[in-house]
């Protein structure tokens, strides 16, 4: 079983509205932690889009027009995005999605692939999420043990890193630096049965 360890930066909060303008994500086995697969790239979105960004998104990933620009086309990113997952042999049955938010990455991830397309590919449709992870596991430990509740604590990606002694994400907020603090906190929460290293 493999997981797409996956974020996007956006310039919103509204799929409907905003557009996506990085995506990142690591294929990685879930039994030993072995990275398949990296990718990582910026989206050219026109003048017109950036004009309906929210300010504060920009001001949490730092982005501005010029660097945008310099992104891909998204047809382009869709296209490398198929070959990636042709190659890794992505499906259904054999793969899932983790993201800290992923009802927010699955609706931008659609605006590159719909979701159409990933039925007709067999792609995977379970979107799992670290918050929930953290926090059943967290619950039945304090049932167990007498010890902090997931409320308690917090389960905002960074407040998991700080229960579990973990750095913050590194800022500014881009793709890739999600990506890797995200497999980095699941490896704490949940762990890869047959990790070597």
């Amino acid at each position: 079983m493999q997981a797409i360890f996956l974020d996007t930066e956006t310039n919103g909060l509204d799929p409907n509205k905003h557009k996506i303008l990085e995506i990142a994500y690591k294929i990685i086995d879930l039994y030993s932690g072995e990275e398949k697969e990296q990718y990582q790239t910026l989206i050219n979105q026109p003048e017109d889009i950036w004009g309906k960004s929210d300010l504060k998104s920009l001001a949490i990933n730092g982005f501005t027009l010029e660097e945008i620009k310099k992104g891909k086309q998204e047809k382009d990113v869709s296209f490398e995005i198929l070959k990636s997952f042709e190659k890794n042999s992505i499906q259904n049955e054999n793969s899932v999605y983790i993201c800290q938010n992923p009802s927010f990455d699955r609706a931008f991830f659609f605006q590159l692939i719909d979701s159409d397309k990933q039925n007709v590919l067999g792609w995977p449709y379970h979107w799992l999420d670290l918050a929930s992870m953290y926090w059943a596991l967290t619950l039945k430990k304090a049932s167990q043990n007498h010890s902090y509740f997931p409320w308690e604590t917090g389960f905002s990606k960074d407040l998991i890193a700080a229960h579990y002694k973990l750095p913050k994400e590194e800022k500014p907020h881009r793709a890739m630096n999600g990506v890797n603090h995200l497999i980095l906190c699941y490896k704490n929460v949940v762990g890869f049965p047959y990790l070597t290293t």
